[in-house]
């Protein structure tokens, strides 16, 4: 493959000047991931892939296969669904449900999102379990879980409850809660709410355990959770301006040193980047060569506006290059993906952008192909008397 580089460096240095190199966070989490939601820049990795118990975070699954279901119409919002005898049995985190009860779906939702309830997420998972149960329904999140890329996800239960083979990798959860976002903008509000009191039945559980939900710092959403072998877990979101981050931890020792964390990780996530416009829709950042064409060159354009996450401190300056596979054969159409620009950040890791084609050329007469041919004879003939020097 023949690349070309092109002289790109000195147009970036002036729109961006000098940036930093960021350090890693030290996180005292056993496992984080923290990714800008926006431009989808992966800000933050421990022991991202690793298996791990994650309690009551797993409820989030149970809610994408509910919240998928309203979406296709299999559940709507007032259906009322009934309370099994396993479902009641759960200890925990619950809505105090008994079997003698039929609950709104939004109510079950809340219940699962605001309560944590264990007994509402196995209520919503046996009513939508192929065989009606609730390991049914663990084995459909796992199937879902690996079409949606959640490759490290085992599920033997809807909430989290501690049992063995039941893990989820912190980045599991954080491609999870993207999805959430992203998927059901309908839906993804109710992950704000701070208070949810059911029938008057648990005055004492009628709280949102997200500790950011309160600190006016942009955070709306998205789960804790806890158990003995898991340690105090959270996802979180959080948007601020343009921005909104996602992240993920898991393994702190307390409740305090949960809140603490996901505090400081929200504060670094937005005062060490910054978003940077690197170039508008349309604009042409450099020309590449084109064989055979009514044309001997097109130009490269952004596809989109594109923007940049970059380091808010620092000495290190970016480099970049425009790289193409060329010269490159006519015909080309217009908005064609023919190039990459390829951006070096330090240790962050480079940032790859599609460039295409300003305009179409199409595939030239036998003038212009016969030009194309002398031109590169000549480049070949000259670069063959260079190696003989």
């Amino acid at each position: 493959m023949n690349l070309r580089a092109l002289p790109l460096i000195s147009l970036l240095a002036l729109l961006l000047a000098t940036l930093p190199l960021h350090a890693q966070f030290d996180t005292r989490a056993t496992a984080a991931y923290v990714i800008d939601h926006t431009t989808g820049t992966v800000l933050l990795t421990k022991n991202p892939d690793l298996p791990l118990p994650p309690a009551s975070m797993s409820k989030l699954m149970t809610l994408n296969m509910v919240f998928e279901a309203l979406k296709d119409g299999r559940l709507r919002l007032d259906d009322k669904l009934p309370v099994s005898q396993h479902a009641m049995d759960y200890q925990g985190s619950t809505m105090f449900l008994n079997t003698s009860d039929r609950v709104r779906v939004e109510d079950l939702i809340r219940g699962v999102i605001v309560l944590s309830g264990n007994d509402a997420a196995a209520v919503l998972a046996e009513s939508l379990s192929t065989d009606g149960t609730e390991a049914g329904f663990a084995r459909m999140m796992t199937t879902r879980a690996a079409e949606l890329g959640m490759t490290n996800s085992h599920f033997t239960n809807s909430n989290g409850w501690p049992q063995a083979g039941h893990r989820m990798s912190v980045h599991d959860l954080g491609i999870l809660a993207d999805r959430l976002i992203t998927e059901f903008p309908t839906f993804y509000p109710l992950f704000a709410e701070t208070e949810f009191l059911f029938d008057g039945r648990a005055p004492q559980n009628k709280f949102n355990r997200n500790p950011l939900l309160k600190l006016g710092i942009g955070a709306d959403g998205l789960k804790t959770g806890h158990t003995n072998e898991a340690g105090y877990g959270l996802v979180g979101s959080a948007r601020q301006g343009s921005r909104r981050i996602v992240f993920v931890i898991s393994g702190l020792q307390s409740a305090q040193a949960r809140a603490e964390e996901a505090e400081r990780i929200v504060n670094w996530a937005f005062r060490q980047f910054v978003e940077k416009d690197i170039a508008s829709e349309g604009h042409m950042l450099a020309q590449a060569d084109v064989w055979m064409g009514e044309s001997s060159s097109v130009g490269l354009v952004a596809p989109k506006d594109l923007l940049l996450l970059v380091p808010a401190l620092g000495q290190n300056k970016l480099e970049a290059t425009v790289t193409y596979q060329g010269p490159i054969e006519a015909p080309i159409e217009k908005g064609q993906q023919i190039a990459e620009l390829v951006i070096k950040r330090g240790d962050m890791p480079d940032a790859r952008m599609p460039l295409v084609a300003d305009r179409s050329i199409a595939r030239g007469g036998f003038l212009p192909r016969l030009r194309t041919a002398a031109k590169l004879l000549l480049k070949q003939v000259a670069g063959g008397a260079q190696d003989l020097l």
